[in-house]
């Protein structure tokens, strides 16, 4: 149980494994007004930056899930490294029904619905760890503009127009879930820049070290490919956010 090679290739030098920057995953922290000592479950946690830096700037504790290995092991390396290692715990396995063993403050899935079949899977997964009163945070993807055909949807790594929602739809669609939106955090076209562009120079690297591997080759098409479709397709037409919920 892992994640394809690819991932790990692609975003090596990553810590934040979505297009937020430090800065604003800081911003969004504070502006949740949480006390310290939140208790926080945050399944598909990637390297596990926002739980360590929230941990070290606000208090919180908690645990993130994540099925990659690779990704683990650098997200307890961080919590060592900012001295919250008694505050967090990450723990390799399938986050997709994942349910905490107490109720937690505030249950997040920053970028990884598919681990609920997607949005309102994913939500109702998270209420499932949820005290009564508590916060949801969901990553999800949104068409700054609608893409006029199949192909700059798939283009944008989306496998049908129907994929994805203007950002209207989407705060529409959390409302008919039964959630209040009480917070959002959006990021632009630079905070995309420098979450896709570092993937390329990840993949050069990797590439310049490892030109006999298996993966060479699809890693090289990839490369080649990404930067002209990316700046033609995906930085025009797809927005991404992460959006604080509270169950009405």
């Amino acid at each position: 149980m892992d994640l394809p090679r690819i991932f790990t290739i692609r975003e090596s030098s990553h810590r934040i494994h979505n297009p937020l920057t430090p800065k604003k995953f800081a911003s969004l922290g504070r502006s949740l007004h949480l006390a310290p000592d939140t208790r926080v479950l945050d399944l598909a946690s990637g390297s596990g930056e926002m739980l360590c830096t929230w941990a070290r700037d606000l208090g919180f504790r908690g645990t993130g899930v994540d099925i990659s290995s690779i990704f683990t092991k650098q997200a307890r390396a961080r919590a060592v490294e900012l001295g919250v290692a008694d505050r967090v715990k990450f723990v390799h396995g399938d986050a997709s029904g994942h349910v905490a063993d107490e109720p937690v403050d505030l249950a997040a899935c920053v970028g990884a619905t598919w681990i609920g079949n997607g949005v309102a899977g994913t939500a109702e997964l998270l209420a499932r760890s949820l005290r009564p009163g508590g916060m949801m945070l969901i990553g999800e993807p949104y068409w700054r503009v609608t893409p006029p055909d199949v192909e700059t949807a798939v283009a944008c790594h989306a496998t049908s127009v129907a994929d994805f929602l203007p950002l209207p739809g989407l705060i529409e669609q959390f409302g008919e879930l039964g959630c209040d939106v009480v917070e959002m955090m959006l990021a632009d076209q630079e905070d995309w820049d420098r979450y896709t562009a570092a993937q390329w120079l990840n993949m050069r690297r990797w590439l310049d070290v490892n030109p006999e591997d298996q993966l060479a080759p699809g890693v090289r098409a990839e490369l080649t490919a990404e930067p002209a479709r990316y700046t033609r397709y995906l930085r025009e037409y797809l927005g991404w956010g992460v959006f604080a919920l509270m169950l009405r």
